[in-house]
């Protein structure tokens, strides 16, 4: 599997000890593309540090939101997270970084190491989401049908535009994951889309998620999920 411009062919060749950065209700899935605005010094020192070597930083969430709304400390994390690779950077020139990880694999947090200049580390394993280094692995089981009639649904309830070119010609898998990715969900929520074994279940999740908050907004019952 390709990543920007390194190669990465299963869980091996994800580091042991990687950096962590929590961030609630924040979800990246494998090949799926996040932009960060980092401007805490404890984080853009993770981002040097990332810069400066593998250039992988690990995606998680936090087990509760922070108290203060600068994000304080993180607390728990969730045992589960996804390493990404910095595949865009700039300065900005007022003290910021702006930067786009491009998503490897799910790991599982085994333990945090001692943190370096402010922010956390930990020692993980992508042991468990092999299928995380295959490309399109298991696109073939997603109801693409169903997937997309709930995407409109959520589109026509909530008066929004999609661009339907670009979303024909996305693969199942860039589909689900980036329509997880930019789902408007909590935390729980998207760690359950994170954990999802494979493709066809984070889809099936993804759509009773969707149908689930249409029938709230609408005063009735989701009739899929009954």
């Amino acid at each position: 599997m390709q990543v920007g411009n390194a190669t990465y062919e299963g869980p091996d060749d994800l580091p042991d000890v990687i950096p962590v950065f929590p961030l609630p209700e924040a979800l990246l899935l494998p090949r799926g593309q996040m932009p960060l605005n980092i401007f805490e010094p404890r984080y853009m020192a993770m981002v040097d540090h990332a810069m400066a070597g593998n250039r992988i930083i690990g995606m998680v969430q936090p087990l509760a939101q922070p108290e203060s709304e600068d994000g304080g400390e993180a607390g728990e994390l969730f045992a589960v997270g996804c390493a990404g690779r910095i595949t865009s950077y700039a300065e900005t020139g007022d003290g910021r970084y702006m930067i786009c990880l491009t998503g490897i694999s799910r790991f599982r947090i085994l333990e945090e190491v001692e943190p370096e200049e402010g922010f956390r580390r930990a020692r993980v394993t992508a042991a468990d989401f092999t299928a995380d280094f295959i490309e399109d692995a298991g696109s073939e089981t997603v109801d693409r049908t169903h997937l997309l009639d709930t995407f409109r649904l959520y589109l026509d309830a909530n008066h929004l535009e999609a661009d339907w070119d670009s979303i024909e010609k996305a693969s199942n898998e860039t589909l689900v994951n980036a329509l997880s990715m930019m789902s408007p969900y909590g935390m729980a929520e998207k760690q359950a889309l994170l954990e999802a074994p494979d493709l066809k279940t984070r889809s099936e999740t993804l759509i009773a998620l969707t149908e689930v908050s249409l029938a709230r907004r609408s005063g009735g019952a989701p009739s899929q999920l009954q």
